[in-house]
């Protein structure tokens, strides 16, 4: 028996809207920080333990995959942050047209990316 619905689209045919694709990695950089809020919690209290534990985290601190998971965790905060402000917007009522949902989401990315770039030439 031959059936006749339509198919749904698979993510290989449809393609998200940028707005899409900036909530989803909203939620994951909201997921993010949290693991990393669990780290910097552990670094912290191997710090407490003594100089050698100091000495050993900062040694593990300016590894290149460290120095990568510590400037992820950076994007991670500045698009919350970003993502956060343009949330403030919408509370405020402004920016519900279809025009600005797509001005202020680049916005909010490349000023997310700039902000990262920004503290990181500061801490490094």
């Amino acid at each position: 028996m031959a059936n006749n619905r339509p198919l749904s689209p698979h993510l290989q045919i449809y393609r998200l809207p940028i707005t899409g694709i900036i909530s989803i990695t909203h939620r994951i950089t909201g997921v993010c920080l949290t693991v990393g809020i669990i780290g910097l919690v552990f670094m912290l209290v191997q710090i407490k333990n003594g100089m050698l534990s100091l000495l050993d985290m900062q040694m593990l601190l300016h590894t290149l995959p460290m120095q990568l998971v510590l400037s992820g965790f950076i994007y991670a905060l500045m698009f919350h942050l970003c993502h956060g402000v343009r949330h403030l917007f919408w509370d405020l009522g402004k920016s519900f047209s279809p025009e600005t949902f797509m001005r202020y989401a680049l916005i909010e990315l490349f000023a997310s990316i700039f902000l990262t770039v920004l503290a990181l030439m500061v801490i490094l």
